[in-house]
């Protein structure tokens, strides 16, 4: 099956998949690719003590969907992985693993490899250090909306030349190497309480940038997933990241944000109601009149004549 000199694929001629795994995509055969490898997978609900051999290539592993804990042993203790949409993972080169796991819902995954001598000519272009592949798993298993975004969409160009699977190989490895070179600056001046102390400094880092975009942008249509690209985290793990240092969902925090605002702007400004729903991200003024009535108790304009 796996026949490209670009690839160091044949450990994985001697595992049995049988009953394991069932393909539902491959560039090779599909559409033709030869600079990157993508296959997407249904997985079995169960399995125990499954050897992957390491191989030189970028292997990432993004599930798609799923739910499982898995039992992830690389030649020391084992641990414990949890396995659920979003969740990314670097098979790091040269490392044989072994899994087990038992799933809840199905489980499914996309999977990408990019030839080992790619991923060496770009580092040499980038003129930096030699890939360090254990930092950059651990990264990556901290979200990255880009890299998520666009293993999710590999599948969906099957009908496009190797030209593109090149450019993609290409611009995911360097993005991958340059990723986290140079710090983002945290702005929490004037933000609002910090995050709990409890919570990793990487992650309390990750809500402060959160954050600090609700406050500048609160006017705006904002997605989670523009939140959490904010924060350099996949959707599901910022939700889960967030919810640990504030004690409530991005949505629910955002809207106490907005309903902050809007009682600053009644009180102090001569502002419609309906203006002050534009100011403050409200798609109506119905809108935020019902949302005003739940969290304060009142409609908007009583809150006003109070005032």
């Amino acid at each position: 099956m796996f026949d490209s000199p670009d690839f160091d694929l044949a450990p994985y001629a001697g595992v049995e998949t049988t009953g394991l795994v069932r393909h539902t995509y491959c560039s090779w055969h599909d559409s033709g690719w030869r600079s990157l490898l993508v296959q997407s997978f249904s997985h079995a609900g169960e399995a125990d003590s499954v050897p992957l051999p390491g191989v030189a290539d970028l292997h990432l592993v993004l599930c798609t969907g799923g739910d499982a804990e898995l039992r992830v042993r690389d030649g020391g203790r084992a641990v414990r992985r949890r396995w659920a949409p979003g969740r990314l993972e670097l098979m790091l080169p040269g490392r044989t693993t072994e899994r087990s796991y038992r799933a809840t819902s199905p489980m499914r995954s996309v999977q990408v490899h990019v030839p080992r001598a790619t991923v060496a000519r770009i580092a040499a272009e980038l003129g930096g250090p030699e890939p360090d592949f254990e930092a950059m798993g651990a990264a990556l298993a901290a979200g990255d909306p880009v890299v998520e975004q666009l293993v999710r969409a590999l599948p969906a160009a099957a009908a496009t030349d190797d030209l593109y699977a090149e450019s993609a190989a290409a611009f995911l490895v360097t993005h991958l190497l340059t990723r986290g070179r140079e710090r983002i600056p945290g702005r929490t001046s004037g933000r609002g309480p910090d995050p709990d102390p409890g919570v990793p400094g990487g992650e309390r880092d990750a809500v402060r940038r959160g954050i600090a975009l609700m406050r500048d942008r609160l006017a705006d249509p904002l997605t989670l997933a523009d939140i959490a690209a904010e924060a350099h985290l996949s959707v599901y793990h910022f939700i889960r990241v967030f919810r640990d240092a504030t004690g409530e969902t991005p949505h629910r925090y955002l809207t106490g944000l907005r309903i902050a605002r809007a009682r600053r702007l009644l009180a102090d400004t001569d502002l419609t109601v309906a203006r002050i729903a534009e100011r403050c991200g409200f798609s109506s003024p119905g809108s935020l009149s019902t949302t005003f009535l739940a969290h304060v108790g009142v409609r908007p304009s009583a809150y006003r004549k109070m005032s």
